[in-house]
């Protein structure tokens, strides 16, 4: 999987930064997740969520992160445990943007300031547009500009009326993505580990953005996998974070409150 893959390359190529990492603090909102590791390093993600079922006591967990036992769990028995559950891929793709933060403002990577990745791509010129995720306003801007266009979504309900036309089951994703122009992914497919079925179709020529507070990710992996462009998150009032996702914030209040937008370029 593309997240296991980043995590080896931070062991391989930042052993010292990575290695005795702890998570000093964590904070599961509704629509985001934020974590402080013990070296400062602060990073977010999109909640992953599931239907609320009924638990029977012989599976009730109260093992490692599991509430009340995520603190001073270390970086690596994350990346390590078997366990299986949505906080702890949630979790993953925090840490994993915590430890990139540093990388990626280190001038390592050509980063653009203050600009949204659509702002850099002539959706007049884009041709076939597949949007991975109910971006709203990437889907309006993208109709305006006179593109053919698909949106891949798990959920019918998640898109407004008017662009429901665009609507195309997730699970068709083979059908669309690969006679597309230009291809924008939600960083959420990061946390739920379908990133590498949507990348696995992609043309090589074609262009790649992926998107969100869950992309803020160290770019190399991502680049080799036929991305362009990633939107990401650089947090800049970090002691709003926790407080902010723990009150029902989103991306947008993420970017009005504590954060810049910035685009990590494959050059």
């Amino acid at each position: 999987m593309i997240q296991d893959e980043i995590y080896k390359f931070l062991n391989l190529n930042y052993k010292n930064q990575v290695e005795g990492l702890k998570i000093d603090e964590v904070c599961f909102g509704s629509h985001l997740t934020a974590v402080r590791l013990t070296d400062g390093s602060y990073g977010v993600a999109s909640t992953l969520s599931g239907k609320q079922r009924h638990c029977t006591k012989q599976n009730r967990d109260f093992g490692d992160f599991s509430p009340l036992n995520i603190r001073n769990q270390s970086v690596k028995s994350l990346f390590e445990t078997k366990r299986l559950s949505n906080a702890i891929d949630t979790l993953r793709i925090a840490v994993l943007n915590a430890i990139s933060s540093g990388i990626i403002s280190s001038g390592r990577y050509k980063v653009i300031e203050d600009k949204d990745p659509i702002e850099l791509i002539d959706l007049r010129e884009a041709g076939t547009v597949t949007i991975v995720g109910a971006f709203h306003a990437y889907i309006e801007a993208v109709s305006a500009a006179g593109s053919r266009l698909y949106v891949l979504e798990l959920n019918r309900d998640a898109l407004n009326e008017e662009c429901r036309k665009y609507y195309v089951p997730a699970e068709d994703y083979a059908k669309v993505i690969p006679e597309s122009n230009v291809v924008i992914i939600t960083g959420m497919t990061l946390v739920n580990n379908t990133i590498d079925g949507l990348l696995s179709v992609i043309n090589p020529e074609t262009k790649v953005i992926v998107t969100g507070p869950s992309s803020s990710i160290i770019p190399d992996i991502l680049f080799e996998n036929k991305v362009s462009i990633i939107g990401a998150t650089r947090i800049e009032k970090p002691e709003l974070l926790f407080r902010l996702v723990s009150e029902f914030g989103t991306g947008y209040h993420l970017f009005r409150y504590c954060a810049r937008k910035i685009c990590i370029i494959n050059e």
